[in-house]
């Protein structure tokens, strides 16, 4: 059991004003394995004012100090990844090998990444008469979801810091014990007083204090569609800029030419990742209305095959969901899915054999899917795909497109420069080219109410720059 009773604020455990705690639950075992504080406003009020109170001597340090601090930080990080692992595993029920690879090394790439970025940033230019300079647009407020913990706070985090930026984190109180080894690395190397802080809690109890806080100049968020709702109109008030990372229902377009068995089983892979706890899953696969029934026996196949347990098991492929909240709703999506009329092709409402104990969901593939569908239409955050038929590729086009959200999408094909061509078609911020991986070092973000803003590479530096123009004589 870890107990936290603390905030990390102005360089220093401070006891929580806000007497209320929160359990953090093993989705795996449905056990107790933490409690932390919930703060009220009164702890926001303080992470704020230290924040504030440090921002000029920040701001005033040079490139090369502040990207040291991030590559210091990255090697304590690095130091402490099977622990990071270890912990995200048990507070989000992904599988430890994955948890090893994504959770506790993509922080690591993004703090090291955002420093060699800051490094060669063009912070001043001259345009005709004027010096054009960027400098940091103040105090951050960093909201960050409980998927991918540590990976979201670090693509917040880290740019912020190394635009000159000081920070006030609120971790989701689901997921918040990676939050906390990463004050403590903050701690251990040094960084000044008040630049970093971390107040853990609810969204109405310290994120909104936060994000109304007359003396915060940003909030980025990672989260649902409603809460960058709620924010946006908080903020509105204050005027403050918004970064928002929100929700997404994307599509893999599965093109006439392509490898069926390869392109399914990559399609269920990114679908499934993390038991479908993922924004940028590809939970809508678009194929063509012929080769439907060859389609839902490799998906059928393949869902079937995956191995669900135990996260520290080294056969477990999907993990449990985050808690007993997500899984009822998963559970009540597919149910709603039958009801819609959609057919199961694999998977089910009922828990996997042998797993009565722990948030588990058997992997779910709905064919004869249509566009009015909810289990089309809105983001299920779990391990559910539908399967949408098309007959030409406009058609697939269309129903790619046939959504609120633009966050992610994929297209599969034989052809290289075909896929492309209808990958430029997509409204969404990244498109995946067959198997084209992830890259931290591109601009992340999406399309309609998906959000706006980018992270990672230069494009997530630029989010915490105000812009100057100085007119020279």
């Amino acid at each position: 059991m870890i107990e936290h009773d603390a905030h990390y604020i102005d360089g220093r455990w401070q006891p929580s004003i806000g007497t209320e705690r929160f359990e953090v639950v093993n989705g795996a075992t449905e056990d107790v394995i933490a409690t932390i504080p919930l703060g009220d406003a009164d702890d926001a009020d303080a992470a704020v004012a230290a924040a504030r109170a440090a921002f000029p001597e920040w701001a005033a340090t040079s490139v090369a100090e502040r990207a040291g601090y991030l590559k210091l930080a990255a090697e304590e990080l690095q130091r402490r990844q099977t622990e990071i692992a270890t912990l995200i595993s048990q507070e989000v029920g992904m599988p430890f090998a994955y948890s090893n690879v994504i959770q506790a090394g993509l922080p690591v790439q993004s703090f090291v990444s955002i420093a060699d970025v800051a490094l060669s940033f063009p912070f001043e230019e001259q345009v005709y008469n004027s010096l054009v300079v960027r400098e940091p647009i103040g105090v951050v407020v960093a909201i960050t979801p409980w998927n991918y913990p540590l990976h979201q706070i670090a693509a917040k985090v880290a740019p912020a810091l190394a635009a000159g930026c000081t920070v006030v984190l609120k971790p989701s109180e689901v997921a918040p014990l990676n939050a906390y080894v990463l004050a403590e690395v903050f701690d251990a190397i040094g960084l000044p007083p008040g630049v970093f802080n971390l107040v853990t809690g609810t969204g109405p109890g310290v994120g909104e204090t936060l994000v109304a806080h007359e003396q915060v100049d940003m909030v980025s968020l990672t989260g649902s569609t409603a809460a960058g709702r709620r924010i946006g109109a908080v903020a509105a008030q204050t005027i403050k800029r918004l970064g928002l990372e929100l929700g997404g229902k994307s599509a893999l377009v599965v093109l006439d030419d392509a490898d069926l068995v390869e392109a399914v089983r990559e399609g269920l892979t990114r679908c499934f990742l993390n038991s479908g706890q993922t924004c940028i899953a590809l939970t809508r696969m678009i194929v063509p209305r012929a080769k439907v029934a060859e389609v839902e026996a490799i998906a059928r196949a393949g869902a079937e095959a995956l191995r669900v347990g135990d996260p520290f098991d080294p056969a477990t492929e999907l993990g449990p969901l985050v808690s007993a909240v997500q899984r009822d709703r998963i559970v009540g999506y597919i149910e709603k899915g039958i009801a819609e009329g959609a057919r199961l092709v694999a998977g089910g409402p009922t828990p996997p054999d042998g797993l009565d104990r722990g948030f588990y969901v058997r992997p779910t593939v709905f064919s004869d899917c249509t566009p009015d569908m909810a289990i089309v239409r809105e983001e299920i955050f779990g391990p559910v795909l539908v399967i949408q038929a098309y007959d030409d590729e406009d058609e697939a086009i269309r129903l790619a497109n046939d959504s609120i959200y633009g966050l992610n999408a994929g297209v599969y094909s034989a052809d290289r420069e075909r896929a492309i061509a209808v990958a430029r078609q997509l409204r969404s911020g990244q498109v995946q080219i067959n198997d084209g991986a992830f890259n931290i070092h591109a601009p992340f973000g999406g399309y309609g109410q998906s959000g706006n803003g980018r992270e990672f590479g230069r494009w997530g530096l630029e989010e915490f720059l105000e812009t100057k123009s100085l007119q020279l004589p």
